[in-house]
C-alpha cells in the first residue's frame, strides 16, 4: 500500500504534528495528495489537515508561522489494511471526504486510501469560462500584437496553461471570452477537438469588464467556473466547485493572503499619551485572486451588452440578500499584469 493509483508515496504525507502551517502548504504541494498525516514523536497518528482546514485558519487571520497543532482534525476516520474497499467508498461518500488513513493496531500509518484509488475520476461536466478579451495595456510594448492571454510561459501561452490544468481537473467544456486581437486565440485553440475537448468563444465588441461578457452566454444549466485570462494558478478548480456547492452559495470568489509589513514602527495613541508600540507589524488582508463560481441565475443580474466588472456583481447579489463566499487559496498564484510580473512568471513558472 506504499504507492497508489496517483503514482505517489503515501508517507510524503506524513508531518510531525509540531510544524507549521506554511510546512503543511509545502507538503501538500509537494505530495499531491491534499491531506496532511499528523504524527507523534513515536510516529502514531495524531490526526489529519486538510486543504480546507489550512483555508479556514487563514481566513481567520491566522499566520503561515503558526503551528498546525491547532488545526488538526484529532478523529479522523481511519481503516485497517484488510477494510473492505467497498465499505470505505460509501464512507467517504457520507462525510464527504477524499482521503483515509490506513493505520495499525498501534495507531502508526501504514498507508492511505484515495477516492480516487477506489472509484474512476470525477469528469466535470460544468463550463470553465476564461475572460481573454482585455488589451494587456500595461504589459506594453509585449501586448501590441499579441494579447495577453497569448503571451508565453514555459513556451506556451498563459491560456494553454490554464485550459490544460482545468481539463486534468476534469473540464472538458471551454469558452473564451474574446475581444482584443481575439482571433490570435481562436486561431490558436479553434473548436478544441484537437485536445479532446469543447471549446466555444464569447465574442465581445468592445471590452465589458470581468464579469459583463458573461452576458453574452448562452444560459448555463449548472454552475459555472469563470477565470480571467491572465491568472496563472496552482488553483483545483474542480474542489473550488465543490467548495460552492457544499456551502450553497450563489457566487464564490477565490482569494490569496496578502501579507504586508509596514516600514515603520508603529504608535498607537490616546490622545497625546502613547499606549502602546507595534515595530514594524505585519498587516494581513484577503486579496481577489481572480477565479469565481457562478450559479446560472446569477448571470439574470447581467445587463445585455453591457459593461460590468466581477466585484461589481457580487455587490448586486449581496444587495440582494444573495450569499457570496470566499474561497481562500495557498496555492501558487501570479496575476500576470505588469512587465515585471510576466518576466517573474517567465523566471518561476513551471509548466
Amino acid at each position: 500500500m506504499k504507492r497508489g493509483a496517483e503514482g505517489v508515496d503515501w508517507a510524503d504525507a506524513l508531518l510531525p504534528v509540531g510544524a507549521t502551517l506554511r510546512e503543511a502548504v509545502q507538503c501538500l504541494e509537494e505530495s499531491h495528495l491534499q491531506i496532511i498525516l499528523a504524527i507523534d514523536a513515536d510516529g502514531r497518528l495524531v490526526g489529519t489537515l486538510t486543504d480546507g482546514d489550512i483555508r479556514r485558519g487563514l481566513l481567520d487571520g491566522t499566520g503561515l508561522d503558526s503551528p498546525i497543532e491547532g488545526f488538526v482534525e484529532r478523529k479522523p476516520l481511519t481503516v485497517s489494511a484488510d477494510v473492505d474497499h467497498g465499505v470505505v467508498l460509501q464512507a467517504m461518500a457520507h462525510r464527504r471526504i477524499h482521503k483515509v488513513p490506513v493505520v495499525d493496531d498501534d495507531r502508526r500509518v501504514v498507508g492511505l486510501l484515495t477516492w480516487s484509488d477506489l472509484s474512476r475520476p470525477v469528469k466535470r461536466t460544468n463550463t470553465l469560462v476564461v475572460m481573454a478579451g482585455g488589451q494587456g495595456s500595461r504589459l506594453r510594448p509585449l501586448t501590441e500584437h499579441t494579447p495577453k492571454p497569448m503571451l508565453p510561459i514555459a513556451g506556451r501561452p498563459i491560456l494553454d496553461h490554464i485550459i490544460e490544468r482545468a481539463n486534468a481537473d476534469g473540464f472538458r467544456r471551454f469558452v473564451l471570452a474574446v475581444c482584443y486581437l481575439g482571433e490570435v486565440i481562436e486561431d490558436y485553440f479553434g473548436d478544441g477537438s484537437s485536445r479532446g475537448i469543447e471549446v466555444t468563444y464569447l465574442r465581445e465588441e468592445e471590452a465589458m469588464g470581468t464579469a459583463g461578457g458573461l452576458s453574452l452566454l448562452d444560459p448555463p444549466e449548472e454552475s459555472v467556473v469563470v477565470t480571467n485570462g491572465d491568472v496563472l494558478t496552482a488553483i483545483r478548480y474542480g474542489e473550488m466547485l465543490d467548495f460552492h456547492q457544499e456551502h450553497g452559495a450563489a457566487a464564490t470568489m477565490a482569494v490569496r493572503q496578502h501579507e504586508w509589513r509596514h516600514p515603520f514602527g508603529v504608535v498607537r495613541t490616546d490622545g497625546i499619551d502613547v499606549v502602546g508600540l507595534d515595530e514594524k507589524p505585519v498587516e494581513r488582508s484577503q486579496v481577489n485572486a481572480g477565479v469565481y463560481v457562478l450559479e446560472p441565475s446569477t448571470l439574470e443580474l447581467l445587463g445585455s451588452g453591457e459593461p460590468c466588472d466581477m466585484p461589481a456583481l457580487f455587490d448586486r447579489l449581496r444587495s440582494q440578500g444573495r450569499r457570496t463566499i470566499a474561497y481562500p487559496i495557498h496555492e501558487p498564484w501570479l496575476d500576470v499584469g505588469h512587465v515585471d510580473d510576466y518576466r517573474l512568471a517567465q523566471e518561476g513558472f513551471r509548466g
